[in-house]
């Protein structure tokens, strides 16, 4: 009898331990920004994602590292910036970026660990070898109007993961298309495909949206976009797009739900970059740095409906993932064995949901280097407390369009005006937006429209130096190539292998 209950004693223990699985499901939203209720915008109807925040910790200053969406999702499935891990502009077409072959991202980690992977949505990164998912519905096997936009499409996709992997712990990532521009690939959808599946004529139907239309006279202007009528009208089709990826994440977190997963799994929502408009994607100001950050764990609730003031990165997902899931972070180099161990720049941010830091978590820093393959505009951005410096390494160039924002209405409407010498309704110019200087510094707690530039205000001289010498340091730490550009040439091999050097030009731009 004792053997028996011994044995009935383990397999007990057995069952409980099973079905105490930790699974990881992240939401990333394409070009969103705050547009969001629990992010105070009273219009933009979002009940489902403030649903989310209210079971999650909000974040109130969570960045991205590069403002571009392959260099994003790259920087958010490696934990390495995009200078790091070697995905320096768009994956796609003609451009053909690519992350460095030995980088070790989250799928490769986790399926090393008996963690099943898989990804529904937009993935815009590569290559395969490098992110491995183990179920993968994206733009390569599917139409991205359908695995990005559709949502019951997505949600029938998650349903089939989630019934394969009952029997394993998960990490499921969602790559919506929502918000994203369409008008330069499907015009007919409208600027932002918001009437993709709307039920009209030759639109077809999303049985699970229920579409919501919002006047251009509602929306709220955001000061970096020009108060005009062609700007509301495209920002009222973004809130519909929004409204879509809102319904979209409710019928997800139902399909979690209903396969027992609503109390072992962690659940992220943000956003790969800022929105598509001016100063937004494609820039290092703050509109196109600050992200929606939500986290809601199971075993955290005690910071359900909280907010945090923690400055924190998307280059903080990859540790949180790992401490979660208690896996270490690999040990290898990206090279040769000269090169130095890959380390991660990024914190988990666990235990920031126990309590609130009381210091430390005040400095994030960001580098861009390429959008569209004739976008080259590196920059490098730490962002301390209440300052931000920005470095345009290629300051002497105007700044570039993508083709995307180009053909919009709100450029469009810029373009128009300036011809015309009509007032813009903006706080800035063409000029002003084209050119810029090589150091910009910003002190937000004055200035958080970033309008006045005090790089060259000798009282800021000590500030100034200060945060320059700590994005240097960055860069070592994060083997930027670009460490010396535009002033010298990193030499850090042969006679200088081992001791790098950044050998002056003397070109004119010290």
């Amino acid at each position: 009898m004792r053997f028996y209950l011994l044995i009935f004693a383990v397999l007990t223990q057995f069952v409980i331990i099973s079905t105490q699985k930790k699974n990881v499901l992240i939401f990333v939203a394409d070009d969103a920004g705050l547009q969001i209720g629990a992010y105070n915008n009273t219009v933009c109807r979002t009940p489902h994602i403030d649903h989310l925040a209210r079971r999650s910790i909000l974040f109130r200053n969570a960045y991205t590292s590069v403002s571009s969406c392959s260099p994003s999702r790259s920087a958010i499935l490696t934990g390495l910036p995009q200078h790091q891990n070697g995905l320096y502009g768009l994956h796609q077409g003609i451009h053909h970026f690519n992350s460095f072959d030995t980088v070790w991202s989250l799928p490769r980690i986790l399926a090393k660990h008996g963690i099943q992977t898989g990804i529904v949505g937009k993935k815009h990164v590569g290559p395969e070898s490098v992110f491995p998912f183990d179920y993968s519905q994206t733009e390569e096997n599917h139409s991205i109007l359908q695995v990005g936009r559709n949502i019951t499409f997505m949600k029938l996709l998650v349903r089939e993961f989630l019934h394969h992997s009952q029997n394993q712990p998960f990490l499921l990532y969602i790559g919506f298309h929502d918000p994203h521009r369409c008008g330069h690939t499907q015009p007919q959808y409208g600027a932002f495909c918001e009437k993709f599946g709307n039920g009209e004529p030759g639109m077809g139907m999303i049985p699970d949206w229920k579409p919501i239309s919002y006047s251009p006279d509602q929306v709220i202007v955001p000061y970096f976009i020009q108060d005009t009528p062609a700007a509301r009208l495209d920002l009222a089709a973004q809130y519909t797009t929004m409204s879509r990826l809102d319904q979209g994440v409710g019928v997800i977190l139902k399909e979690l739900e209903q396969a027992g997963h609503g109390t072992d799994t962690l659940i992220l929502f943000t956003s790969d970059n800022g929105i598509p408009f001016p100063n937004g994607r494609t820039n290092l100001y703050e509109p196109g740095m600050i992200e929606p950050m939500l986290i809601s764990s199971p075993k955290h609730r005690q910071r359900w409906g909280q907010e945090s003031n923690a400055f924190v990165s998307l280059l903080d997902i990859v540790p949180t993932v790992l401490d979660w899931y208690k896996i270490p972070y690999p040990k290898y180099r990206l090279f040769s064995q000269s090169s130095p161990i890959v380390q991660l720049s990024g914190s988990s941010l666990l235990p920031i949901l126990e309590e609130e830091p009381s210091a430390g978590w005040d400095t994030v820093y960001a580098s861009h280097n390429l959008h569209e393959i004739t976008m080259y505009y590196p920059m490098r951005v730490i962002h301390k407390k209440h300052y931000k410096l920005i470095h345009n390494l290629n300051y002497k160039m105007p700044f570039p369009i993508d083709q995307d924002f180009y053909i919009s209405e709100t450029f469009q409407d810029l373009l128009r005006r300036t011809r015309r010498k009509k007032p813009l309704h903006w706080n800035k110019n063409l000029n002003q937006y084209y050119y810029r200087s090589a150091w910009e510094l910003y002190d937000l707690s004055n200035d958080p429209k970033e309008l006045s530039n005090l790089a060259s205000n000798a009282s800021y001289s000590n500030i100034l130096a200060v945060l320059q010498k700590q994005l240097l340091d960055w860069q070592n730490i994060t083997s930027d190539p670009w460490l010396c550009s535009p002033i010298a040439v990193l030499e850090d091999a042969g006679l200088y292998k081992s001791h790098p050097r950044c050998m002056p030009l003397y070109n004119g731009l010290q």
